[in-house]
Formats: structure tokens, sequence, C-alpha cells
């Protein structure tokens, strides 16, 4: 049974990432125990988090994939600790969600750049890494609008703080918000006009569980697999083919919309 704290830690939202739910969040909730009570503040988790990666970068850039592999598992344990801390503690703030996400996308771009540098292959490291981004904003996105369709919160990041949360967020507005306005303004396209009904059939949970499970600690988990079997470049294909998944929850959303009938049209 989960302990109050486990509980109290966990981040709200739909769809369940079983790799990070059964082995990375436990991992990192001995973590945040151990860190509480020194009042560790969450940004410093984030940025331990951070330079694990980048270390793991650098290690798969020298070839020792084993250490690799491993710093990134760790990584990925920090990138947990830190949210529950902060939750658990009741010291989340926007500085933190804003690092948390920056940080994320330089660790993400410092290993595609070490895969380019270690296998030669710089277009498919380039493509690896767009390829990766876009899957990872896809299940932000579509998990925020179901949220908001169910009656809960669809703002993408917090309001507020001061000067270096203002700094972060310029950052956000520049790398990461155009994908969210692109991914909002697909999803209204389809949906303008549209009844209660076909908005409910397209705000699919199915394919916002099944995103749930390309998130990044299982990403991570993945990556280091690959390291350990000494195919690392593989990984850049492993993102590649994830839109191909991704393109088929979206036709699957499509034909839900199509088969969907709104109550204007059963008055009709």
């Amino acid at each position: 049974m989960q302990s109050e704290a486990l509980r109290r830690s966990r981040k709200p939202r739909h769809g369940t990432e079983l790799v990070c739910e059964g082995v990375f969040r436990p991992l990192a909730h001995l973590v945040v125990l151990c860190l509480a009570p020194l009042r560790v503040p969450p940004p410093l988790v984030v940025a331990a988090s951070g330079a694990t990666g980048i270390a793991g970068a650098a290690e798969l850039a020298r070839g020792h994939l084993l250490a690799a592999a491993l710093l990134l598992q760790l990584k990925t344990v920090l990138d947990n600790a830190d949210g529950q801390l902060a939750r658990l503690t009741d010291r989340t703030s926007a500085f933190g969600r804003y690092l948390d996400s920056e940080m994320d996308l330089l660790v993400d771009a410092a290993l595609f750049a070490a895969l380019g540098w270690r296998s030669g292959d710089a277009v498919l490291a380039l493509a690896g890494f767009a390829a990766l981004t876009v899957v990872l904003s896809v299940n932000f996105n579509l998990e925020r609008l179901y949220r908001a369709e169910h009656g809960g919160s669809g703002v993408a990041m917090p309001e507020g703080g001061g000067r270096p949360t203002a700094a972060l967020r310029l950052v956000y507005a520049l790398v990461y918000a155009p994908q969210d306005r692109l991914v909002e303004r697909l999803v209204e396209r389809r949906l303008r006009g549209r009844g209660p009904a076909e908005r409910a059939a397209y705000h699919d949970g199915a394919s916002v569980s099944a995103l749930a499970n390309l998130g990044l600690s299982t990403q991570l988990a993945v990556f280091g697999a690959l390291c350990v079997a000494g195919r690392p470049a593989t990984f850049a294909w492993v993102a590649l083919g994830e839109l191909g998944l991704v393109a088929a929850l979206f036709l699957r959303r499509e034909a839900r919309l199509r088969g969907s009938v709104s109550p204007e049209q059963e008055v009709a």
C-alpha cells in the first residue's frame, strides 16, 4: 500500500506512465524522504538532475556506454524527485516548473549531440531529437487539453515569479509555447462547431493514457537499455518510429469523431 507521503507527492494527471510509477517514482520517493528534512530547495534537485544528464551525455560521447546508461537512470530518479519534493513540502513554484522543463530540453539536446558525435550521423541525431521533442510536446499538450475538457486546469505553465522566472518564461515562450499553440489550434480546428458528445469522443482518455507511456522517464529508460546493448544510435530510430504511433492515435481520434453523434444531430 502506498504511503500517505507518496500519495501527497503525486502529480495529478490522466494516464499512468508504467515505468515511472513502477520504478522511478518509488526510487525518487526514497530520495525525497532524505531531502525533505534537510530543507533542500526543489530547484537545486532540478539542477542536480540536469547536471547528471549532461554528465551522461558526456560519457556517451566518450563511448562509456554503461556509465552513460547509469547516469541517465539517476537523472530520471532526480527528475522525478524534484517535483515530488516540491509537492510534499508545499514548495511548488513557477520558477521550478520552468526550470524543470527547460533543463529536460537541454539534457535531451546534449544527449542527441553526443549521439551524433559518437555515431558520426548528425542528421539522424538531429531528426531523432526533433522527433522526441514533438512526441513529448504532444504528450504534454493532449493531456493538458483533456484535463481542460473535463473541467480541470488547461493552463500550460504557471504565472507569477520574479525576474529569474521571467527569464525562464521568455525561453519557454520562444521554445515551447509555439508547440503548445500548434497542438491547441489543430485540436480546436477539428472541434470547431462540434457538440459535447463529439468533443468527448475526440478527447480520448485511452490515447492520453497511451501517450503517457511515451513520457521522458520511459524514453530515457529505453535509451539506457540501448546504451547497455551497445546500440545507442537506435534510439533515434525509436523516436522517429514513435511519430507513427502519435499519428495512429490522431487517426483513432478522427475515427471516434466521425462515429460520434452530437445531440443536435440526434434531434435533427
